[in-house]
């Protein structure tokens, strides 16, 4: 079994990702091959086509530039994708019950995210009027004009600005929070895109140094000192993930197999980093957190 990635090696745990729980430990009756791109996304199709030409029992991506290179690269080993891009809209799989190809996998309802999160910043801080959106180039949100419109339409039912800023390496970190300072931009939002999840405590740092209040997609940020986090449960959806890659490797085909939409979100507030914020939490927005870290 190959893993695929755009990025470094991420967060992906054989050993609590589902794997065992279907029947296989890794250096016993299972061999995994790592493969990463380092966040340049034109490395993927060569990437792909390598274990593609190895043959490997089935390939997990965990990004849809990779599972893009993978489906290009092989119509016939078994793929498993762990995304928040639509896979029905983009094209990776016929439909979500029926995905059909060799294509199936775990998609993390990334778009009505977005929106929750535009809307929890508004909660927090009713008095912005600015917010930044933290993207790189090639995530699910430069890909879907229909995704930017909606957060836009979201926006502006609050009366907020919202400024599209991209990143694509964690070496420009820096450079964009200057930009967002000199925009006077009162709040910034962060993308899932593995780069910003596999450096979240650079941004978490950040943030913190420009006195940004933040909200981010899993609750590592807010563990990590981040102000507040709404989105994903990555453990529990990396064991849907795992628990995939074992039913494709003992025969099951991706074609049978309905993509899986994540449905457990956590909303994680840090009290700590809201009070050194001057942020004032509401009760009403306290009373729904999942976790609140003081």
């Amino acid at each position: 079994m190959a893993w695929e990635r755009w990025t470094r090696r991420g967060e992906f745990s054989l050993s609590s990702a589902g794997v065992v729980e279907a029947g296989y430990v890794e250096g016993r009756n299972l061999s995994v091959q790592f493969r990463f791109a380092d966040y340049h996304a034109d490395r993927l199709p060569a990437l792909a086509n390598e274990l593609a030409q190895a043959q490997v029992a089935a390939i997990i991506t965990g990004s849809g530039p990779a599972l893009s290179a993978t489906r290009a690269a092989t119509a016939s080993i078994p793929v498993v994708f762990f995304t928040g891009f639509d896979p029905v809209a983009s094209g990776f799989v016929t439909s979500l019950n029926r995905p059909g190809g060799n294509v199936t996998g775990i998609f993390t309802l990334n778009p009505p995210l977005l929106i929750k999160r535009i809307e929890l910043l508004h909660e927090l801080i009713p008095v912005a009027r600015s917010i930044a959106f933290l993207f790189t180039p090639t995530g699910n949100v430069s890909a879907d004009e229909a995704v930017v419109r909606d957060m836009k339409a979201a926006a502006n039912t609050f009366g907020v600005r919202l400024l599209f800023q991209k990143a694509s390496a964690p070496g420009e970190f820096e450079d964009t929070f200057d930009a967002l300072v000199r925009e006077r931009i009162d709040a910034v939002m962060i993308s899932a895109d593995a780069v910003f999840t596999n450096n979240r405590g650079q941004l978490v740092a950040l943030a913190a140094r420009y006195r940004i209040p933040a909200i981010y997609p899993i609750r590592e940020f807010s563990e990590a000192g981040g102000l507040l986090s709404y989105g994903t449960n990555y453990p529990d959806a990396y064991r849907q993930v795992g628990l995939y890659a074992g039913r494709v490797l003992k025969g099951d085909k991706p074609a049978d197999l309905p993509v899986q939409q994540v449905t457990k979100f956590e909303l994680v507030i840090n009290l700590k980093t809201a009070k050194a914020l001057g942020i004032s939490v509401p009760p009403t927005l306290l009373a729904r957190a999942d976790e609140v870290i003081e």
